[in-house]
């Protein structure tokens, strides 16, 4: 059996390169307020600024998907950082309305680099589920303070900008603790990434459903600001107050679920706290007032994150290697890159509540097959099973007894072996004589032929008697 992957990189460099790149799409609705009130942008607009950066976080984790040990995670760490700063930072220092494009389509992109860099590192963890939940506590601590103090620092689009530009500096001091590139022996084989990945229907029933699965939550997530705002009839700082609270429950959520651990497995969160989310989007978008608006977004956040780390830690078990991780969290970033113009679309066209309606249909009809694939992962090894037999091979001891797990039987060239006069060879490993039947040896001189000499009587009856036992 291939030796158990090792961890790659320290669990706390890990969280925080996992915090710095799920910062953006935590923060997204005031990024996307923030936008449309400082450049003067309606609110297709403006959802379609909070796409494009989020886009480029799903284009990077596409594009890095088995490239991280090539390149070295500290490393693409390192470059994703550097990007967040550069972008976030020149996107906050303009006004102008290309430039601020450019700036968030990079910084994105370095959002997604440093995901990819974490997804990897995580999935190569003995729990990585654990290690999912630590980044989304962190995620989620680290923008609830930020709900509560930005709306204090004035107007315009700088500050949410400013603080993921930050949030780069911070822990960049971290990446020194990841491993560098991997140099692989010479003499040794090459263990390609590219090679065939494991559970490729499951997995991607995985990504497809955790594609609308976050479409359908950022769409929402999109335009709360202005449900609370407009429909609601908050003001900008009651708001900051309820994501704060909502962020705070995502914690305690988080927390109970990482209390509980595998008792719960990960079908029970997965299909039935999609169900319990869906009816908290229809709450939430439906909201007249800020009982209903704030009851929607705490139920809707104290469930969304267990849900996630329950979805990343099934997409890292798939593949120890860590690129069903970073696919499926590439997935989910690109259905929140679709999320925030989806929203403002379906607002637009059919109003709140028919937006609700439509985004609780969609997270109905996607709970059932990711269920599905929890159920698959967490039966007892199911690649044994549906083991892909190479050609010419055959399965032997099938339909035997229950315990007799079944073995492959590849015919090859025999070995050829040399026998000397008056040597007798020994049964080779698991072979065995049928008792009572003597042991000859091969003539040396006719092919075929057996004799045994008087002097090897003994021995015979030595095999004999052993094969017996």
């Amino acid at each position: 059996m291939p030796s158990r992957p090792r961890a790659r990189g320290p669990l706390a460099a890990l969280v925080a390169l996992f915090t710095a790149g799920y910062l953006a799409p935590y923060l997204l609705p005031t990024v996307v307020g923030r936008l449309a009130a400082g450049l003067g942008l309606g609110p297709s607009r403006a959802g379609l600024m909070g796409s494009v950066l989020l886009l480029g976080s799903a284009t990077a984790g596409f594009a890095l998907a088995a490239r991280v040990e090539r390149i070295g995670p500290r490393r693409a760490a390192r470059a994703g950082l550097l990007a967040m700063l550069l972008g976030y930072g020149s996107a906050a220092a303009t006004g102008t309305l290309p430039l601020v494009v450019a700036g968030v389509v990079l910084g994105g992109l370095g959002s997604g680099t440093a995901t990819a860099v974490a997804a990897s590192g995580i999935a190569g963890r003995p729990d990585p589920q654990r290690a999912s939940t630590l980044g989304l506590l962190s995620v989620s601590a680290v923008a609830a303070a930020l709900y509560l103090t930005l709306p204090r620092l004035g107007g315009g689009h700088e500050p949410p900008l400013l603080a993921l530009a930050a949030a780069a500096v911070l822990v960049w001091p971290v990446t020194g603790r990841l491993p560098g590139a991997a140099r692989p022996d010479r003499g040794a084989p090459r263990a390609g990434a590219s090679g065939p990945l494991p559970h490729l229907r499951a997995g991607a029933v995985l990504a497809g459903c955790i594609l609308c699965w976050s479409l359908a939550q950022n769409a929402l997530w999109g335009v709360s600001g202005r449900i609370g705002t407009g429909q609601a009839g908050l003001s900008e700082v009651t708001v900051g107050g309820v994501f704060a609270l909502a962020l705070g429950a995502g914690l305690t959520g988080v927390t109970t679920a990482g209390a509980l651990g595998p008792r719960l497995g990960r079908a029970v969160p997965i299909g039935a706290g999609t169900v319990l989310i869906a009816g908290c989007v229809l709450l939430s978008s439906t909201a007249g007032g800020l009982a209903s608006f704030a009851t929607g977004e705490i139920l809707w956040n104290a469930l969304y994150p267990v849900v996630l780390s329950c979805l990343l830690g099934l997409a890292a078990s798939l593949d120890p290697r860590g690129r069903w991780a970073v696919l499926v969290g590439s997935a989910s970033s690109l259905g929140t890159a679709c999320g925030p113009v989806t929203g403002s679309v379906l607002s637009e066209t059919a109003g709140y509540p028919g937006m609700g309606a439509a985004l609780g249909a969609l997270l109905l009809l996607v709970a059932a097959p990711m269920t599905a694939v929890a159920l698959y992962a967490a039966s007892p090894r199911p690649s044994s099973r549906w083991a892909r037999v190479p050609p010419g091979a055959r399965r032997v001891g099938a339909g035997t007894a229950p315990s007799a797990a079944p073995r492959l039987s590849v015919p090859g060239p025999a070995p050829r072996a040399r026998l000397r006069a008056g040597a007798l060879p020994g049964p080779g490993p698991g072979a065995e004589a049928p008792a009572g039947v003597p042991f000859r040896r091969a003539h040396p001189f006719r092919p075929g032929g057996t004799h045994a000499r008087g002097g090897t009587a003994a021995r015979q009856k030595a095999y004999a008697s052993t094969s017996e036992r």
